[in-house]
This record gives C-alpha cells, sequence and structure tokens, in this order.
C-alpha cells in the first residue's frame, strides 16, 4: 500500500510536471489567452488527470476498442488526447485546443511509460518461481 501511494505521488507530480512543459512548449492554442497559473494550478490540474486517467481511460479504452484495433492502435492517441482535454476543462485556469491536448496526451504518455519503466512496476518474481 505505501509503494503504490509512492507511486501516484511521483506520477502525480511527473503529470503536473508535464503539463506544465505542454503549456509553455504549446501554448494553449487560444488567441489572447494568458496563463497565469502558478505551481498550484498545474498541481491541481496533475492530480485532476491523474484521477481521470485512472478511472475513465479504461473505460474509454473498452469502448473504443473497434477503433483502436482498426487503427492498429493509433486511436490511442486520439483517447489520451481526450483525457487530456476533459481533465484541462475540469481543471480551472488552462484551457486547451483538442490538437494540443493530443500532443499533451503524447508528452504525458512518454513520461509516465519513463515513470513505469525507472519503478519497475511489473512485480519481480522470487528466484522460487523463475523455470
Amino acid at each position: 500500500m505505501k509503494r503504490q501511494f509512492l507511486v501516484f505521488l511521483v506520477r502525480w507530480l511527473l503529470n503536473s510536471f508535464g503539463l506544465w512543459v505542454a503549456v509553455r512548449l504549446l501554448g494553449t492554442g487560444y488567441d489572447n489567452f494568458d496563463v497565469t497559473l502558478g505551481l498550484g494550478g498545474f498541481l491541481l490540474a496533475g492530480l485532476i488527470f491523474s484521477f481521470v486517467n485512472s478511472i475513465l481511460k479504461p473505460i474509454a479504452v473498452v469502448f473504443s476498442l473497434p477503433a483502436i484495433l482498426l487503427s492498429l492502435g493509433l486511436f490511442m492517441l486520439v483517447v489520451n488526447g481526450v483525457m487530456v482535454y476533459l481533465s484541462l476543462a475540469i481543471a480551472p485556469g488552462i484551457k486547451m485546443t483538442f490538437l494540443n491536448s493530443i500532443l499533451t496526451g503524447m508528452l504525458l504518455s512518454l513520461i509516465n511509460y519513463i515513470v513505469s519503466a525507472a519503478l519497475e512496476l511489473r512485480p519481480r518474481k522470487s528466484l522460487g518461481e523463475i523455470q
């Protein structure tokens, strides 16, 4: 339980950092839209994204499974973009176009992949189980 909470905290902080980087690199996509959001705003947006990603994403993947299979997995980019777009619509102070949300989803997927690889989230087999 302690390890799961630590993994959640690391993902939350890195998702918040990824959102900050994406807003700084990609912008919002809207003219005359100034993002003067502080650290707390991006931490809240990262927390919302972490919850949306862990609760709604599996449901969205199941419902979009035919499109994912037909596109050989490329539709997952759209699913990730929808999760980012929905998260930022809920979060106060940050708005982003759908195209920028897809690119942000790609960035956050890369960050989560690196975190999973670094923390080795797969359970290790003990020496007695290896055959």
